[in-house]
């Protein structure tokens, strides 16, 4: 996934320096390494909850269910969650 990050100037400093590690001759992207990192720290928080929705272009697939979803059934939710 491509996006941009605002990151602080001594985590910036670690990615480059992990990018920089992997091998004398072959560097590691900054945005391969940031994924290295936010992996290995999302360990550190192993009840923080996972999204395993799928996703299709932008958007989440959620799981099947035995009901059509209608335009009414959306207006109903719309006004009951007041958005």
């Amino acid at each position: 996934m491509r996006t941009t990050l605002n990151l602080a100037d001594d985590a910036f400093r670690v990615a480059k320096q992990v990018a920089r590690q992997v091998t004398a001759c072959n560097h590691l992207s900054l945005g391969k390494a940031v994924s290295q990192l936010s992996r290995a720290g999302a360990g550190a928080f192993p009840d923080a909850p996972s999204n395993d929705a799928t996703l299709r272009g932008c958007f989440a697939l959620q799981p099947q269910r035995d009901e059509i979803i209608t335009l009414e059934h959306v207006r109903k939710t719309v006004e009951r969650e007041g958005i």
